[in-house]
Parts: structure tokens; sequence; C-alpha cells
């Protein structure tokens, strides 16, 4: 359905109110598409916004806007500050455990959106978690709205991280 209202959206060229469209819908056009409203960033920022599930994971279309945003934000390592995180938004669900491990704790709060995880990013966020070097601090000086802002996240918590967390 996306691709086809996309297709009508897009029939006299490139609307300049993009941005009032659904979110889902930039996730069938192309950055250069968009260039014409607005810059790669806030193209990024607005799929980052969008629901990703609607392509399916490790598609070949997904795994290019991951490449593509990279690009954009000028993300040459695999360390990703808050900024980039941020404009990023549900991007980051496909960064390899490599990206979760040397952002440190920059990327939480936009993976505790995600539905589900590869197991190297599990692993890396349960060491990001215990490593206690994050904004959120060590599991052991956790409270509730800790908690709550990392909510998506408890599912890969293991015994060592949450026996840590205050009851």
């Amino acid at each position: 359905q996306l691709s086809c209202l996309v297709k009508l959206v897009t029939l006299h060229g490139i609307p300049k109110d993009l941005d009032s469209y659904p979110k889902d819908l930039l996730l069938y056009l192309s950055p250069s598409d968009y260039a014409a409203t607005g810059s790669c960033r806030q193209y990024f920022a607005n799929i980052g916004r969008a629901n990703l599930d609607v392509l399916q994971r490790e598609s070949s279309q997904r795994k290019q806007l991951l490449l593509e945003a990279l690009a954009c934000l000028k993300i040459s390592s695999t360390q990703v500050n808050k900024s980039n995180a941020e404009i990023l938004g549900r991007l980051v669900c496909d960064l390899g455990g490599e990206y979760i491990r040397s952002s440190g704790g920059n990327l939480l709060k936009q993976l505790s959106q995600c539905d589900s995880f590869l197991p190297d990013q599990e692993e890396a966020i349960r060491a990001v978690i215990s490593s206690g070097n994050t904004t959120f601090g060590a599991p052991a000086a956790w409270s509730a709205f800790t908690l709550n802002e990392l909510s998506g996240l408890i599912p890969v918590f293991d015994d060592s991280i949450l026996q840590k967390i205050p009851k």
C-alpha cells in the first residue's frame, strides 16, 4: 500500500510539503528524491521516526537506508555520538554490535525502541550496560525512572545485570 501511495504522491514530481506526509511513506523514497525538499539529515531524521518494520529486517532496502544514513551523517567509524543517534532514531536497531560497543551509552535510548535484537547486538548491549559508563550509570544506581527509560532493553538483561538493580 505504501509503495502504491508513493507512486501517487510523486506522480507529478516530489511534493514540497513531503514532511507533512506519514513518515513510513519516506521509506519508499531515496534521499535524492527528498533532496528537493530538504537535507539528507532531515530525511533520515524523518526515517528514524518511521516504522522500519514495514521493511523486512535484513532486506537490501533496509540495509541500503542504513548505509546512506551513515554516509549522510559522515559516520565513518563505528562510534555514533548522541546527536547522530537521535537523527538515526530507529535506524540504530540495524547497527551491529561493534557500533553499540563503540558508542557506549549513546545508542541505548534509541535501542530501547527496537522490537528485537540479533545475538551480537544483545551481547553488546549487556556489555555497555554492565560497564556502567553510560548516562544511566551502573545498574546498582538505577531507579524506576531509569528502568522506564530502558524498558525496551529489559528482555536483553541477564541475571548479572538484573541482580544489581535495586528492588
